[in-house]
């Protein structure tokens, strides 16, 4: 009996087995639900569906019974939908009803063509998605599988789809193109992930991307990549991107491999609620060609292009901060490439720029006198901070070798400049502190000024000083100046207001007791500025003016009444020689006087007194006389010098020997023209001087009789001599 029992339970389980495997693999074909399960889908989905054989099998991972049919023709809409395969899973219980409930549907679409998803896509109502499906897309396959998830109403509830695509073009914004790219995508009613992407966006390789997009609330985008990027300056995405730059012209980028890590959070409209880009990677080799030249007083050479190798970026972009961190090589000329190192944030009108790199080009700072020769490398340090139109440099420091310039806390404010906090300079023949914070304190061992009156020539129309109003003190130990002289314990106090000096009172040695002496005082009730500079050398503050090459020796006072940017001035120089002056010997030559003997001769021409008495207005010289009196000659002159740097000069030179001697000789007209305690000529030249600078040209009339004008001017600063 036991036995009995036994083997009818074996058979029974035995029976149940094979009744389970056949159920979930081959099926029990049946064709008595097809009408019943197509009304019902037609019912509920408005897809007419018509089902070939039908299979009842068993789903083993989902422990549920299904009915499975192959390529059912399933029209939507009048849209036929290319299916390979469908598995519908169904309470069997409602089988034996005429409410049959359908659980969920399996379709496992053939390869579908881009065209042919477009031509579905008709049926959808217009959207973003169905917008770009039928514009951007142009090509592509896709194979997909997708579950469908029905609730008891038989309503959609839920999907799921996933499958790959493959050989997709599109379109994006900013005519971004998408070629040849494959990737595999699963979704449901909330989430969309994208893996294993490959394929280009225009000019940029993409490997291993992968994209999550939650529609949860809104849709958020997170998506991370690695990309390979090649670009030439033809490049039309380039272009795009470059058109309203207005710094750089042309990139060329060569073998630049990055990791990009990218979200992006949309609100229901599609509306950008937050952002934030990664870009880690770096760049073989690069080139940026400027749209205008980088130029500079200090440099000898404009630049126009930058040339980087093996450049390593660490960049992050968000909504609210972007910060972009780099090192590596750059170049001027493609050939000797030097470190480089950037942090940089920015936002808005908000920037923190740290910048740091060497430099070997040659750098002129003619104010101290310094020059960096080309080859030799320097390093120049930048912590930068701008808000607005506020830029603050907080350090700004150059260095070579022991040489060293440093500038901390310097503020300018609409490219105007505020203040700073110190400058240190050490140099060969530079060693100096300024500093700037209740007044302005400048003490040193050293300071080469040779090129100081140089510099000061320079017209500039624009006050860049004109925010400081401080208390001045300078004291040197040394000051260089030029014709190889040396002004030593030079003292200054004064006050500067508006970036002018309104008070000076300063004095320094030049040693064998010469003395340079300087003071300005302003009168309070008719705003005027009194300024007088007396030296007992000359040459040091006058060997920068084309006017007194040649000229050596002699004392100098020069007065100055200045009002606004007008003012009237007068120079006078006592006991001095003209050496080796071109355009004395010019006008001595054409002339054929004997002044020209001692002037060749390199003795000089001895003149007792010169006397300038000129007006300025704004950059309009007004030169009302030039009266200079020697043994040898005397000349009196009258002219100006407009804006332009024009030059018109017009006077007359007369020689004091020979001519001059012979006339007074004779008996009673000689005594009567020629006034005896003067010993001055009654013959000399009448000449002019006109041109721009450096190209001036001069015409002389050699003999003619001199003018009552000139008699008189030497009597009276004869008279003058002699009180």
């Amino acid at each position: 009996m036991k036995k009995i029992i036994y083997s009818s339970i074996f058979f029974l389980i035995l029976i149940f087995i094979i009744f389970i495997g056949t159920l979930s693999t081959i099926g029990i074909e049946t064709s008595k639900f097809n009408k019943l399960i197509s009304n019902k889908i037609s019912q509920t989905q408005k897809i007419d569906l018509k089902l070939k054989k039908i299979k009842f099998k068993l789903d083993l991972k989902e422990l549920s019974l299904f009915l499975e049919t192959f390529r059912p023709i399933i029209n939507y809409k009048n849209i036929f939908i290319p299916v390979q395969a469908a598995r519908v899973y169904t309470d069997f219980a409602s089988l034996t009803k005429t409410d049959l409930k359908i659980k969920k549907i399996n379709l496992k679409f053939e390869e579908l063509e881009i065209n042919q998803l477009k031509e579905i896509s008709r049926v959808i109502k217009p959207s973003n998605f169905k917008s770009f499906l039928t514009n951007r897309i142009k090509n592509g396959k896709i194979i997909s599988d997708v579950d469908i998830f029905l609730n008891k109403e038989g309503k959609l509830n839920n999907y799921i789809a996933k499958g790959t695509i493959s050989s997709f073009e599109a379109t994006l914004l900013n005519d971004l193109k998408i070629s040849n790219m494959n990737f595999s995508f699963f979704a449901d009613k909330d989430d969309i992930l994208i893996k294993n992407i490959f394929g280009n966006i225009s000019n940029i390789s993409i490997s291993n991307g992968d994209i999550k997009l939650n529609m949860d609330n809104g849709i958020k985008v997170n998506s991370n990549f690695n990309s390979e990027l090649s670009l030439n300056e033809n490049s039309a995405m380039l272009k795009k991107v470059l058109e309203k730059n207005k710094t750089i012209n042309k990139i060329k980028i060569s073998n630049g491999s990055f990791n990009n890590i990218v979200s992006l959070d949309f609100d229901e409209t599609y509306k950008v609620k937050d952002y934030s880009y990664r870009l880690v990677g770096k760049i073989k080799k690069s080139n940026l060609i400027l749209k205008n030249s980088l130029k500079s007083s200090f440099l000898s050479e404009e630049i126009k292009e930058l040339f980087f190798s093996d450049v390593t970026i660490d960049s992050n972009f968000s909504l609210d901060s972007n910060k972009v961190k780099g090192f590596g090589n750059y170049s001027l000329d493609n050939l000797n490439f030097l470190k480089f190192n950037l942090d940089n944030f920015f936002y808005n009108d908000i920037l923190n720029l740290k910048l740091d790199f060497d430099f070997n080009n040659s750098l002129d700072i003619s104010l101290i006198n310094y020059k960096k020769p080309q080859n030799l490398v320097a390093n120049l340090s930048l912590d930068l901070e701008k808000k607005s139109d506020n830029i603050k440099f907080k350090k700004l420091n150059y260095l070579e070798s022991k040489k060293f310039i440093k500038i901390s806390d310097l503020n300018f404010n609409n490219n105007e400049f505020q203040s700073f906090k110190k400058i240190e300079v050490k140099t060969l023949n530079n060693d100096f502190t300024i500093r700037g914070m209740d007044k302005i304190l400048i003490t040193g061992k050293k300071f080469d000024a040779r090129n100081f009156i140089k510099d000061f020539k320079k017209k500039n129309d624009q006050n860049k000083f004109r925010n400081i109003s401080k208390d001045i003190e300078i004291d040197f130990k040394n000051i260089k100046v030029p014709m190889s002289e040396k002004l030593e314990n030079f003292k200054l106090i004064g006050e500067i207001k508006n970036g002018k000096f309104v008070k000076i009172s300063s004095k320094g040695d030049f040693g064998g007791d010469n003395y340079l002496d300087i003071s300005m005082k302003k009168d309070e009730i008719n705003n005027t500025k009194y300024l007088e500079v007396y030296s007992d050398l000359t040459r040091p503050l006058l060997t920068e003016y084309d006017f007194f090459k040649g000229l050596s020796g002699g004392k100098l006072l020069f007065t100055s009444l200045i009002s606004g940017n007008n003012s009237n001035s007068k120079l006078k120089i006592d006991n001095f020689k003209v050496v080796n002056a071109p355009g004395m010997i010019k006008l001595l030559s054409l002339a054929d006087l004997s002044g020209l003997e001692d002037l060749a001769k390199g003795e000089g021409l001895s003149f007792e007194v010169l006397e300038i008495n000129m007006e300025k207005n704004d950059n309009f010289l007004k030169l009302n006389e030039i009266i200079a009196l020697g043994p040898s000659m005397s000349v009196i002159m009258e002219g100006y010098q407009d804006e332009k740097g024009l030059t018109s000069l017009r006077g007359t030179l007369v020689p004091a020997k020979t001519l001059n001697k012979m006339i007074s000789k004779i008996p009673l007209i000689g005594d009567i023209l020629i006034p005896k305690e003067i010993g001055e000529g009654l013959f000399g030249v009448s000449f002019k001087i006109k041109g721009p600078k450096g190209k001036t040209k001069t015409t002389i009339n050699p003999i003619r009789t001199l003018t009552p004008r000139f008699i008189q001017k030497i009597v009276d600063r004869n008279k003058k001599e002699i009180k």
